[in-house]
C-alpha cells in the first residue's frame, strides 16, 4: 500500500511543479509562496477545527487529526522551518531556470536521502543501490553540459546554487519526516505545518517583498491555487505512506522523484523549452538510476 501511495504522490508532485512554474513566470516569488501556504492552510483548516473543538467531522477517515501536545507542535514547527527554507530556495530556482533542468536536478534528491538514511537510520546500500547513486551523479554531470547550451553554468549560476540548497534541505526534510511520522498522525502534521508556514511566510513577505514590491510586482494567476491543491494531495499521500510500518524513506523518496517525468513532458509541451534531446538522455540516466535504487530496495 505504501508504494502505491508513493507513486500517487509522485504524479501529483509533477503537476505541482507545472502549476508552480506557470505561477512564477514573470511573477514575484514571495507572494506566490505566501498564497500557496494560505490556500494549503485553508484546505486543512477544517481538520484542525474538528480536532481542537472536538467536533468529530472526520472521525474514521484519513483526515481525522488528534489534539497535539506541546512536544508534537514543536516537532511540526521544526518541520515547517526546514520545508519553508527548501521552498524559498526552490521557488527562486524554478522561476529562473527551465523546467526541463529543474526536474532532473530535483530527481537526484533520493541520493541525498539514501546517504542520510545510511547515516541516521542505519539503512545499508547494496550493489544495485550504489549503481543507482552512480547513475544519478552521472546524470548531473550530463545535465550541467546540457545546461551550458542555454547559458546555465552549474558551477557559477546562483539559481543552480538555489536548487542545490533546496535539494539539501529537502532531503533533510525527508529524513525528518521518517522520524516524526512514527510519532504523529498525517492529518495533524500536514494541517499544522501548513499553518505554521503561513505565519512564517507572512513575516518573510512583509519584511523582504512589501518594501520592494514596485521592483518585483505580483500578478494573480489561477495556477496559484492549483499549487496548493496538488501539493497538499501529494504530501498527504506521502505522509500516509510513511505511516506504514514497513515503509522505507529511501524508497519512498526515490519513487516521489518520478514526478520528473510529468514535469519534463509538460516543460516540453506547455512551455516550449529547448535542447530536449540532450536533456532526455540526462533524464534517462536519472530514471535508470531510480530503477536500480528500486531493484536494490525490493
Amino acid at each position: 500500500m505504501w508504494l502505491s501511495l508513493a507513486f500517487l504522490s509522485a504524479a501529483l508532485l509533477g503537476l505541482y511543479d507545472v502549476a508552480k512554474k506557470k505561477s512564477l513566470s514573470g511573477n514575484a516569488v514571495l507572494p506566490v509562496l505566501l498564497l500557496n501556504t494560505l490556500f494549503s492552510s485553508l484546505l486543512f483548516l477544517p481538520a484542525i477545527l474538528s480536532a481542537e473543538l472536538g467536533l468529530g467531522w472526520f472521525d474514521s477517515t484519513p483526515l481525522a487529526a488528534s489534539r497535539g501536545t506541546a512536544e508534537a507542535h514543536a516537532l511540526v514547527a521544526v518541520k515547517s522551518v526546514i520545508v519553508l527554507t527548501s521552498w524559498i530556495f526552490g521557488y527562486f530556482g524554478m522561476k529562473h531556470l527551465p523546467l526541463t533542468i529543474v526536474g532532473p536536478v530535483n530527481a537526484t534528491r533520493p541520493v541525498l536521502v539514501l546517504v542520510g538514511a545510511l547515516a541516521v537510520f542505519g539503512e545499508r546500500l547494496n550493489g544495485f543501490q550504489w549503481i543507482g547513486v552512480a547513475l544519478a551523479l552521472t546524470s548531473l554531470v550530463l545535465l550541467s553540459r546540457s545546461g551550458r547550451r542555454e547559458g546555465v553554468d552549474f558551477r557559477h549560476n546562483v539559481w543552480i546554487l538555489c536548487l542545490a540548497a533546496a535539494a539539501v534541505t529537502g532531503a533533510a526534510s525527508g529524513l525528518y519526516d521518517k522520524y516524526i511520522m512514527t510519532r504523529l498522525d498525517p492529518a495533524f502534521v500536514q494541517s499544522w505545518y501548513n499553518l505554521y508556514q503561513l505565519g512564517m511566510m507572512a513575516v518573510v513577505t512583509a519584511l523582504l517583498w512589501l518594501p520592494r514590491r514596485a521592483a518585483s510586482p505580483f500578478r494573480w494567476s489561477w495556477a496559484i491555487p492549483l499549487i496548493s491543491v496538488f501539493l497538499s494531495a501529494a504530501d498527504f499521500a506521502y505522509f500516509c505512506a510513511l505511516r506504514e510500518p514497513d515503509a522505507m524513506i529511501s524508497v519512498v523518496s526515490m519513487v516521489r522523484r518520478g514526478s520528473v517525468v510529468v514535469s519534463f513532458l509538460c516543460g516540453a509541451l506547455l512551455f516550449g523549452e529547448r535542447n530536449l534531446r540532450a536533456k532526455a538522455v540526462d533524464l534517462g540516466f536519472v530514471l535508470l538510476g531510480m530503477l536500480f535504487l528500486w531493484l536494490g530496495s525490493r
